[in-house]
């Protein structure tokens, strides 16, 4: 997500651009991705330093004891915090991806058949291969289902940890993980919505289609304010969370719907600009207050609305989403969500449960496997080529951040497991094999970032 370009100080007042700078300050760090990944990894080993003391029975109590309550009419619902931060927080964190999904379809490799395929067959290989994995060790048995959980990819861990390289790795790099994580997450959002929905109401799916369909209206009819689409997809979360479909997947209908143009022809607007530029100049009376230029105020509130219906709402939606989301929304599910009690079992019992092993090796071998057979096997048949600037080294890299599974991992785990155990050991293995993967990924990308900057000099 771009960052807002600064205010020139020049135009600022002497005390306001010392605000500014701060301002301008947070912002940058509040755009880090580094800094997300970090902070989403303290949230996670805090919750576990937490589980594993006396404070425990305090933590749980407090997720499962405050209670969150609407209504609308004579309808009311009763949740706990721990469902409010899973079902409707993490719907604007699945209101994100479906903004860059969107993103990608219209403007980005997506748009491409040719570039698009590479990254889409990578993370379909990256999806089945891990699923196969898990399958090889738990076929058969109790916990089968869990089957999902190995499947899921990070994307924010695995554009923050690429980040940590800054400019030392190729673009075309960056555009492959990111479109391949997208893909992932698509995928992902498809297995949640086919086999982890339990208990469906066919009324409420039913009455999910009437705002969804209002939302397509909005659309056809050339709707770019963000307030009615925000209202009636509220609407649609509530039905899809009764419904018995997963109510996160609510965010990723209500972000497909929103306008990705602006409303206005952006052909025009440089001359539009120019021509007011001139007339808010003549406006200007040096001998009155700020408060009392009524004139100049009015033309400079015909660019600022010129200029917000130049940016296309679904860019606004996202920059006004993104701190919220990567700062406090995902954070806050690391810490409710990835904490596991290892009291009462041994690591015995937790490195021999065959879910241990399935989501284990299933992150760290078969994503990563899938991932890499996917992309060699489309690059040799001639179906797809590399990006420019990308080596198989970088693709051996970028698939062992594939390994990467934390936040949507953990959330198919919650899905998957009823027993508070198996979920521990599940959220323990994924856990292990993140950081295992990251730290093997990260490292193999370096050596390439290394190599390509010894190599540099003698080609010049």
């Amino acid at each position: 997500m771009p960052q807002t370009p600064p205010i020139h100080e020049s135009i600022l007042r002497p005390g306001a651009a010392k605000v500014h700078r701060r301002k301008q300050r947070l912002i940058e760090f509040t755009h880090s991705s580094t800094r997300a990944t970090m902070l989403m990894v303290g949230a996670a080993l805090l919750a576990f330093l937490i589980e594993n003391t006396p404070a425990l029975p305090y933590f749980n109590e407090f997720w499962h004891s405050v209670h969150l309550s609407f209504a609308i009419g004579s309808f009311s619902a009763d949740i706990s915090l721990e469902h409010f931060i899973n079902d409707f927080l993490m719907s604007l964190f699945f209101l994100m991806v479906g903004l860059e999904i969107k993103h990608e379809i219209r403007a980005g490799e997506l748009t491409e058949p040719r570039k698009a395929v590479l990254p889409i067959v990578a993370a379909a290989g990256g999806a089945i291969m891990p699923a196969l994995v898990y399958l090889a060790v738990n076929a058969g048995g109790q916990y089968a289902g869990g089957w999902g959980v190995p499947m899921a990819n990070d994307i924010a861990f695995c554009l923050g940890l690429l980040a940590l390289l800054g400019r030392r790795v190729p673009s075309g790099l960056r555009a492959y993980l990111s479109t391949m994580t997208i893909a992932d997450d698509m995928i992902a959002i498809g297995v949640i919505a086919l086999f982890y929905t339990q208990d469906l109401s066919v009324p409420w799916l039913l009455a999910a289609l009437v705002p969804l369909a209002v939302l397509v209206a909005f659309n056809r009819c050339h709707i770019y304010d963000l307030t009615p689409y925000l209202v009636v997809g509220f609407a649609l979360w509530v039905c899809v969370l009764f419904s018995g479909v997963h109510a996160t997947l609510a965010g990723v209908l209500l972000a497909l719907t929103i306008p990705a143009r602006s409303e206005i022809e952006l052909d025009r607007v440089s001359r539009w600009f120019s021509n007011h530029a001139l007339s808010i100049e003549d406006r200007y009376d040096p001998g009155e207050p700020d408060v009392a230029q009524k004139e100049y105020l009015r033309e400079v509130y015909s660019i600022r609305r010129v200029s917000s219906a130049s940016i296309p709402p679904t860019i606004r939606l996202e920059k006004a989403l993104h701190t919220f989301v990567y700062f406090f929304v995902l954070p806050l599910f690391a810490f409710s969500n990835a904490g596991v009690v290892l009291g009462g079992m041994s690591v015995g019992q937790i490195v021999t449960s065959p879910v241990a092993i399935g989501v284990f090796f299933g992150l760290l071998v078969g994503k990563p496997l899938g991932i890499f057979l996917a992309t060699w096997i489309t690059v040799k048949t001639g179906v797809s080529t590399l990006p420019r600037g990308v080596k198989w080294g970088h693709v051996v890299g970028v698939s062992a951040l594939g390994g990467v599974g934390f936040t949507m991992a953990i959330f198919v785990t919650n899905l998957s497991f009823a027993d508070p155990q198996i979920a521990a050991i599940a959220k323990t293995s994924i856990l292990a094999a993140s950081i295992v993967a990251g730290a093997i990924g990260f490292m193999i990308l370096r050596h390439e970032a290394l190599d390509a900057a010894r190599d540099e000099p003698a080609g010049e």
